[in-house]
């Protein structure tokens, strides 16, 4: 059963974030939350906190259908970012001028789910 979590509106630029979310992509849930305490960048805070969310949300998930819950079984099965609004603000500089500096915001979403071949049932393979 997959399980989807979101954070919008996270003041890291979508490019940074996107560093992160790659180190992450098709990892087992409990190793990318692992990867993403120990990583240096600013931004696998708010990833780890979002895969944490969506791996609880896939608790609650499996709760509710009655089904049995492993989160060792977990992959994370996509995670992207998207760009949010950008905040514009200006600096002052030399000889009455204005610099805009742009403050950028990202939408950051990870899809756990099952590992794809835990799912399958043998498919009657000729061996």
């Amino acid at each position: 059963m997959e399980a989807k979590a979101q954070a919008r509106y996270v003041r890291v630029t979508p490019q940074k974030a996107r560093r992160v979310v790659d180190l992450i992509r098709g990892r087992q849930a409990g190793e990318a939350v692992s990867v993403l305490r120990f990583a240096p960048q600013a931004a696998s805070e708010p990833v780890r906190k979002v895969v944490e969310s969506a791996i609880a949300n896939a608790r609650v998930k499996a709760d509710r259908a009655s089904e049995p819950f492993d989160e060792r079984e977990l992959v994370v099965r996509a995670a992207f970012v998207d760009e949010g609004p950008t905040m514009k603000r200006f600096r002052p500089r030399a000889q009455g001028r204005a610099f805009r500096i742009n403050k950028r915001t990202s939408h950051i979403t990870v899809v756990v789910g099952p590992r794809p071949d835990a799912r399958r049932t043998d498919t009657g393979r000729n061996s």
